[in-house]
């Protein structure tokens, strides 16, 4: 694949095989988004543990700082109270069975969280094979099973984040815009960073962060030092 000169330009900046202190890799990441729209900046960690063992899953959520520069629509499956709780809290759409047609019968997925009460979950247990995919699925440990929507919609909207897995054993997660400049996007870093690490399974053995990545969407990766994180 042809590598635009943008792209080309980016990687002279970085030193071959070096590992980056967070700090310099947030500095670089910025200078190296070069990309005339506002490029986010991810973060990839590679851990220590085999996922396909279910006491060395990696799951959870955490709000960031300073948000992740991203308007976030939020879905709440509720009834009663706890929709009127929603709405007011600044739920972009609240419904029950209705909402659950309008994914299936037209595909529709004009959202980016979604969250339920714990009494919903049977009304749209057949959303599974949909929204497990996209990562949608409300779950207990992401906070989006909860009794509490008003607070669940909210931290989704200042910025709430969830991390997971995925099949090779990486966490892929945005911290942020490249106009966020370094401080705010390290305090992102640190956020997630210290949640990843909190979350490290008692069964896991040995070097838990194998390797870290901080890369803006058009830009290239640039390796982060984990053996100080």
């Amino acid at each position: 694949m042809k590598k635009g000169k943008k792209y080309i330009d980016s990687v002279k900046l970085l030193e071959k095989a070096k590992l980056y202190e967070p700090l310099e890799a947030l500095d670089l990441v910025c200078k190296t988004s070069k990309a005339k729209f506002d490029e986010t900046i991810e973060l990839h960690v590679r851990l220590g543990v085999d996922s396909r063992h279910a006491d060395q899953q990696v799951r959870g959520a955490v709000v960031l700082p300073n948000g992740t520069g991203k308007t976030v629509r939020t879905l709440v499956f509720a009834k009663g109270d706890r929709a009127k709780e929603a709405a007011e809290a600044g739920a972009d759409y609240v419904g029950e069975a209705d909402l659950v047609e309008k994914i299936t019968k037209e595909n529709w997925f004009e959202f980016d969280v979604v969250i339920a009460t714990p009494d919903m979950m049977g009304t749209i247990g057949r959303l599974g094979k949909v929204l497990g995919p996209k990562g949608l699925m409300p779950n207990p440990k992401a906070g989006t099973v909860t009794m509490d929507v008003a607070r669940a919609v909210q931290e989704a909207k200042a910025g709430k984040i969830e991390y997971r897995l995925d099949k090779t054993n990486i966490i892929h997660c945005p911290i942020g815009k490249a106009s966020f400049g370094v401080e705010k996007l390290s305090e992102n870093f640190n956020a997630l960073m210290g949640a990843i690490i909190k979350a490290k399974p008692a069964s896991a053995k040995g070097q838990y962060i194998k390797s870290c990545v901080i890369a803006s969407t058009m830009g290239p990766g640039i390796p982060v030092n984990g053996s100080k994180l």
